[in-house]
């Protein structure tokens, strides 16, 4: 009964701190500020910049090391994030070390905590749907990670969606168990979805909310204690984003976040030993923690992303503004962009790629359409580009030049939307192959062409490839679906495959699995399905009452 109490009265609490929210929503202060924030967006500069801080046992702290985040348009200092070094880990130690393997709940142990997380997703939701918050979250993200109004409001507005599958009794949903009759009366198994207890959580800075919140709030559903490192350069939206849920009664000790550098966070890793690490990044980095952390990791690193255009030319204007869209929304800044276009030599007799070089020349700086790169500069995106260029055959099809009359900071790059047409039988090559499928996050796309014929090649290709996340299959040609696209599809691995006429490589909605396949060390992110493989494990419990058969007497030794 003093669970049942202890539940109640939480519950009280969460619907005090909502009903507290929605009276202020129309009091006066929330016209200049939200109960939640720590910011304002519109007045983050050089002579107000913004503090980021961590939190660790229930506290926000701050840091004897702030590290100075460059406003990536105008290369003004307007963030200081406090960064934890090597000598500031204990307390990161520590509290994760109190969170036995056995999580924070369980099936059974406190599985109050099921329906209170249900409830933040509740008011985390509702709060999200409000105008001014909704449209705080997207502008904040636009000034970390710059990218159109339009993108950054589609990633609050998944997050939201996701928040509002979760609600009430869905976190519940997610640890329903399995019974199996056993072998005689009294005996029945039982399997569970298990908690891993102490986890970490580390994401990149292309989605500075989505990728971080859902990840987070699957492994507090499933039962664990997450410390959460997002890149500093984006961190702030996450920062706010604990706060907001802190308002909607999320327990503040229930979650850690910490701003490091990589060698920090590292180290930090190894001593505290995490029973499961979430990583979402480069392949690099991501191979280097397999085996630092002994294989307790899964992972959401690098894509190399295809798509093939069938030998039925329709609808190009819908299918040049797709290409446009996966190449190029956001700067190509996507683990999902397309990074290689295989067309069928029917496309190149259309207006496509004409279409295309129109589409992405009016992607323009002014209204982030196209903007600052965060992790390559323009002098190594120009230098991969005029390397394509040398294979013979290749061709540049648009873009090509960096960006002019604009202030972004020469460590970030700034070029216009490129393709590059290099012949497939040269991307076969040895020679060439490594090179022409280098994942360059940026706007920089290859293109090439194949014949009926050739579809074995661009096998071949594909089966090459080591990313293996989203691709995309265009047609909806009969004689191609039913003889060439189950080929593609049977022959090739991505774990996120679009096929038809709308196949894309990019979006990420909330509604279906996203991740990578062909590696067991492979995350999804945002379903059920993908909560339960990333958070949790199978625990299988055999009850055996008997009774004994009548008259038992004890066996010879066997």
């Amino acid at each position: 009964m003093h669970r049942l109490q202890a539940y109640r009265e939480m519950r009280a609490r969460v619907s005090q701190k909502a009903f507290n929210w929605l009276a202020s929503i129309n009091s006066s202060r929330c016209i200049h500020s939200l109960p939640f924030a720590t910011v304002n967006v519109e007045e983050i500069s050089a002579s107000q910049p913004a503090e980021v801080h961590n939190l660790v046992q229930g506290k926000w702290t701050g840091s004897s090391n702030w590290n100075t985040i460059l406003d990536p348009l105008n290369g003004e200092s307007f963030i200081k994030v406090a960064e934890i070094d090597e000598t500031g880990i204990q307390p990161f130690v520590e509290s994760l070390s109190k969170c036995p393997k056995h999580g924070l709940h369980n099936p059974f142990k406190e599985p109050e905590r099921y329906l209170m997380l249900g409830d933040v997703s509740v008011n985390a939701a509702h709060m999200l749907s409000q105008p001014k918050v909704f449209d705080f979250f997207t502008r904040l993200i636009q000034r970390v990670s710059p990218k159109s109004y339009q993108q950054a409001l589609g990633e609050v507005f998944v997050t939201r969606k996701f928040l509002e599958n979760f609600c009430g009794d869905q976190v519940r949903f997610l640890a329903r168990s399995f019974a199996v009759p056993g072998n005689h009366l009294g005996q029945q198994s039982h399997g569970f979805r298990w908690p891993y207890g102490p986890v970490t959580i580390i994401t990149p800075f292309n989605f500075p909310l989505e990728i971080p919140l859902l990840q987070l709030m699957g492994a507090l559903y499933m039962g664990n204690k997450p410390v959460l490192k997002v890149d500093s350069k984006v961190s702030i939206v996450m920062e706010q984003m604990l706060r907001l849920l802190h308002d909607c009664g999320l327990p503040v000790e229930d979650v850690d976040f910490i701003n490091a550098d990589g060698k920090t966070m590292n180290k930090l890793l190894l001593e505290a030993n995490p029973r499961m690490t979430l990583f979402t990044g480069s392949s690099r980095v991501a191979d280097k923690l397999a085996v630092d952390l002994k294989g307790r990791i899964k992972l959401e690193d690098a894509g190399f992303d295809w798509k093939i255009l069938g030998p039925d030319v329709k609808e190009v204007d819908y299918i040049a503004w797709v290409c446009d869209q996966d190449a190029y929304a956001c700067s190509g800044q996507k683990c999902s962009a397309q990074s290689m276009l295989f067309m069928h030599e029917n496309w190149s007799k259309s207006s496509l790629l004409r279409q295309m070089n129109d589409l992405a020349a009016r992607r323009k700086l002014e209204d982030l359409t196209v903007g600052p790169v965060l992790t390559v500069t323009t002098e190594a995106m120009l230098e991969h580009m005029n390397k394509l260029l040398q294979i013979p055959g290749s061709k540049l099809l648009f873009g090509g030049k960096a960006l002019e009359n604009h202030s972004i900071p020469p460590i970030y790059g700034a070029i216009k939307p490129t393709a590059v047409f290099v012949p497939l039988e040269e991307i076969l090559k040895d020679s060439n192959y490594e090179l022409v499928t280098r994942e360059l996050f940026g706007p920089f796309q290859v293109v090439t062409e194949y014949k009926d014929n050739q579809l074995p090649m661009v096998l071949d290709a594909l089966e090459r490839m080591h990313a293996h996340l989203t691709a995309a299959v265009v047609s909806n040609d009969q004689l191609f679906l039913q003889a060439r696209l189950a080929e593609v599809i049977g022959k090739s691995v991505n774990g996120t495959t679009y096929a038809g006429l709308r196949a894309r490589t990019t979006g990420a909605p909330q509604n279906h699995w996203f991740g990578p396949a062909g590696d067991p060390r492979g995350a999804g992110i945002g379903t059920p399905e993908a909560i339960k493989l990333v958070w949790s494990c199978h625990r299988e419990i055999i009850y055996d009452f008997g009774p004994l058969p009548q008259k038992w007497e004890t066996p010879a030794s066997t």
